[in-house]
């Protein structure tokens, strides 16, 4: 078996983790190893997504932030419940 034939992205089977799989993982964990408050450190991305979905159901700015917190609420119920669909049925 020659240099990297075990982990080849081409040739991945089931049950086996291909290279970019596992140098993904060596990368969060790296990643990771460095930070003291995660939450601190996702703060801007979960900022970032909560701008994108009130933009998106509410794009003129003009909806209550009671109603706003709603809608966004049952976007991100759709969106979730979409990927569990995806996920078990393809």
């Amino acid at each position: 078996m020659g240099e990297g034939e075990a982990f080849s992205d081409s040739g991945a089977t089931p049950g086996r983790r291909s290279l970019k799989a596992i140098r993904a993982s060596i990368a969060s964990a790296e990643r990771w190893a460095h930070v003291i408050d995660r939450s601190i450190a996702t703060a801007p991305a979960r900022n970032a997504l909560r701008w994108r979905d009130e933009r998106e159901v509410d794009p003129q700015g003009v909806l209550p932030p009671d109603q706003l917190a709603q809608r966004v609420a049952l976007l991100r119920r759709a969106r979730a419940r979409r990927a569990a669909m995806k996920r078990w049925y393809g």
